[in-house]
């Protein structure tokens, strides 16, 4: 509806001969409405309407429409229901006769009273007894490992599910974003579903707090973008808000790594780690509830939203010139060769948890592929070079005896690839393309 004076003004302008679309500029009105108004014949006062208090229109289907907006909760964001979609099905499916208008001033109240009471949830600590199924906390705990036989300090992400409290762990050697990215994907994957809200610990480099501002990695946003994921992050002040998790932290310490794990390959270690994360909690009943864990995460998982079609790749990109001799420094001090056919050339450098990919800027072809950080044979490589000005085959075996802790008899959890040795060297010998290849593999 729109205003006698423009009404007025538009009969006025179209009765000289101006176009719709002209008036329409002129007055700031759709094309729609000036034609209306323009072609009206009767612009007599009607004489008011009864009209049935929005209320009572809706009041029915209010119930229907709220479990419509909760299960949006749990569904990705772009298969969420907008207020048309409600209304649509509401007369389709249950026969309502109101109006749009009266459905879209519902839904927006509704959404606005659903985001107040999260808040009122954030800012009570998430009492126990209020996390819902599918709502789940992140936070890193730190612990030692013996990886090829040299005990590292590293990190592990902890995710717990507080309704059933049921607490998953990845270990990694860092808590940057790539790292926090591929924990949350790997869980997500094992689960089978995204939760439909993640509340992270500042400590944390998915985001920090700058004064009163949270800002957050663009790794991290493309990943919740990715995924649909729903997050916040606790207040500094309330230690209350993350319990759960950091109970579990240590829980998982004192059960899964004493004594110290050893392995050669913490990805494969990460696979089972799941599956050990979940027999802590078989037959174990909820501290609070009295209730089986195992059935309460059943109603976690229920409450998941579906995985995308497309797994999100947990890998930061960036740019470096390489120098004379075709090597590049990411990462502090790491450095990882191009090949000398990159001497002086720019490539792009995908980081991830566990690998550094160098590939070529012009063709996207990966010409070199690495573990990230420092394994026993990349140590025992420097330390050859640096005793003797070179890298042979003897002098590496023994540094990198020596730097897995002497002549100590190791065994692992799964079966070592010794292959990787000759890898690595074919890679400094520049034999970059097949190398890289079989370090893929």
């Amino acid at each position: 509806m729109i205003g006698v004076d423009k009404i007025e003004d538009i009969r006025k302008r179209a009765r000289g001969g101006e176009s719709i679309a002209s008036i329409a500029r002129a007055v700031g009105a759709s094309e729609p409405t000036v034609r209306k108004y323009a072609r009206m014949k009767d612009l007599s006062p009607e004489p008011p309407r009864r009209r049935e208090p929005e209320s009572e229109v809706l009041a029915p289907y209010e119930e229907t429409v709220d479990s419509w907006l909760d299960d949006d909760c749990r569904n990705w964001r772009k298969q969420r229901h907008t207020a048309t979609r409600v209304y649509v099905r509401l007369r389709d499916e249950e026969g309502y006769t109101g109006s749009y208008s009266t459905v879209q001033r519902y839904v927006k109240r509704r959404r606005e009273e659903m985001a107040r009471e999260r808040d009122r949830r954030d800012a009570e600590g998430f009492l126990t007894l209020r996390w819902l199924p599918g709502e789940v906390q992140v936070d890193f705990g730190e612990a030692d490992f013996r990886v090829r036989g040299v005990v590292t300090r590293g990190k592990y992400l902890t995710v717990t599910f507080p309704h059933s409290n049921v607490g998953l762990t990845q270990v990694f050697w860092g808590e940057t974003a790539e790292c926090v990215c591929q924990g949350l994907r790997n869980v997500f994957e094992f689960v089978g579903g995204v939760p439909r809200r993640a509340v992270f610990d500042n400590a944390t480099e998915v985001g920090g707090r700058v004064g009163g501002e949270v800002r957050t990695s663009e790794l991290f946003r493309r990943f919740a973008a990715h995924y649909g994921l729903d997050y916040t992050f606790t207040n500094p002040y309330s230690g209350n808000e993350k319990g759960n998790v950091e109970n579990k932290v240590g829980c998982h310490r004192r059960n899964l790594f004493v004594p110290v794990p050893s392995f050669h390959d913490a990805r494969a270690f990460n696979r089972r780690l799941l599956e050990d994360c979940l027999d802590l909690s078989e037959g174990k009943r909820h501290y609070r509830l009295g209730t089986p864990e195992s059935e309460l995460f059943g109603e976690d998982r229920e409450a998941l939203s579906p995985l995308p079609p497309a797994a999100f790749s947990c890998a930061r990109w960036e740019t470096r010139r390489c120098n004379k001799q075709g090597t590049i420094t990411v990462g502090g001090p790491h450095r990882y060769s191009a090949g000398p056919a990159y001497e002086r050339r720019e490539v792009a450098v995908a980081l991830g948890a566990f690998d550094v990919a160098v590939c070529d800027c012009e063709t996207g072809e990966v010409v070199a592929a690495y573990e990230r950080g420092w394994g026993a044979a990349v140590e025992g490589m420097s330390r050859s070079l640096a005793a003797t000005g070179g890298v042979d085959r003897a002098s590496v075996a023994l540094s990198a005896a020596r730097a897995a802790s002497g002549d100590e008899r190791v065994e692992y959890d799964e079966e070592v690839d010794l292959g990787v040795y000759d890898r690595a060297l074919r890679l400094l010998e520049g034999g970059g393309g097949r190398a890289a290849d079989e370090l893929g593999a």
